[in-house]
């Protein structure tokens, strides 16, 4: 019988990144693995709940969805959620930050200082640095103040921040160039909140953990669009960002969201392999070198220029 494993999403922890599986399981990813499973046909893909809560109707997800939650489910999980601005009375102190993606693409955003940087590492941001320190509702605050006042956004789509992974600068100087510029525009402005302390410019790179540097200059193809049922997802880990993992293939490196491989039930390929997670029979359609045989999406080179707000 052939076990199926469900994994529950990419975790970023001191030693890097590890996937984790329902009941706990981790496995800990390393650069040279060869990552490689199927995805169970029988089933399909399933809401995973809310909130440590199994979903109660156990409800159809479209494979493209990244929460791989049903609308009921989703509404739970962001209740009481920093992001939608429903814990106004959160006493932990907060960090307003500048995180750069890629030449044009900066954002701006807040986390819990308790968290350190792992919100950035989710995210897949480049390099960062920390503008402020604060109770919550005046990070907010500044967090507005400085969208406005700076012309940029509070989220990037992760699209285009995969599109430039394999073109990035080569020097940390030259990554934080233009979080540096804004910093200092940012600090310099009026109508912070007076409970809201400056913080003095330090980017963090996180090419080395990202291990992005020998990304760099590879053939970068495309990504993987949805999983499907019956599919392989099989490659060399080049890199990981965020929640994505930079597969290598005979096609080239091809970018897979393990968001996307919540709520599907895997299973192992018949290859040995440092990470199992994949039924040997592909499907028609979407093949990258024999070794994807799941939609992929080819990346275009169009330039991604930030003109404000989005």
């Amino acid at each position: 019988m052939v076990q199926v494993w469900r994994c529950s999403g990419l975790r970023w922890t001191a030693q890097g990144p590890v996937l984790e599986w329902d009941g706990g399981r981790r496995s800990a990813l390393g650069w040279g693995q060869r990552v490689a499973f199927g995805v169970g046909s029988g089933g399909g893909r399933r809401c995973v709940g809310a909130r440590g809560h199994e979903c109660p109707v156990r409800a159809a997800v479209s494979g493209r969805s990244t929460g791989a939650r049903c609308e009921e489910c989703a509404r739970l999980d962001r209740a009481h959620s920093v992001a939608a601005d429903t814990l106004a009375d959160d006493p932990r102190p907060y960090h307003v930050y500048l995180a750069w993606f890629g030449p044009g693409m900066v954002k701006v955003g807040i986390t819990a200082v308790g968290r350190g940087p792992a919100r950035l590492l989710e995210q897949g941001a480049v390099c960062f640095s920390w503008l402020g320190v604060g109770p919550l509702m005046a990070a907010r605050r500044a967090e507005e103040l400085l969208r406005a006042a700076l012309g940029v956004p509070d989220r990037i789509p992760y699209a285009q921040k995969r599109a430039v992974r394999a073109v990035l600068p080569g020097s940390e100087g030259e990554r934080a160039a233009e979080i540096a510029e804004l910093h200092e525009r940012a600090v310099a402005l009026g109508g912070w909140p007076e409970s809201l302390t400056r913080l003095p410019f330090r980017a963090e790179d996180h090419v080395r953990a990202f291990g992005l540097a020998g990304l760099v200059g590879a053939d970068a193809f495309g990504e993987v669009t949805e999983l499907v049922a019956g599919g392989v997802v099989s490659g060399e880990l080049k890199a990981a960002a965020g929640p994505d993992l930079h597969l290598g293939t005979g096609g080239g490196v091809v970018v897979l969201d393990t968001r996307l491989m919540t709520g599907w039930g895997l299973v192992p390929v018949s290859v040995p392999v440092s990470v199992s997670v994949s039924l040997p029979v592909p499907v028609p359609g979407g093949s990258v070198g024999g070794e994807v045989s799941v939609p992929v999406r080819e990346f275009t080179r169009e330039a991604h220029q930030q003109d404000g707000l989005f």
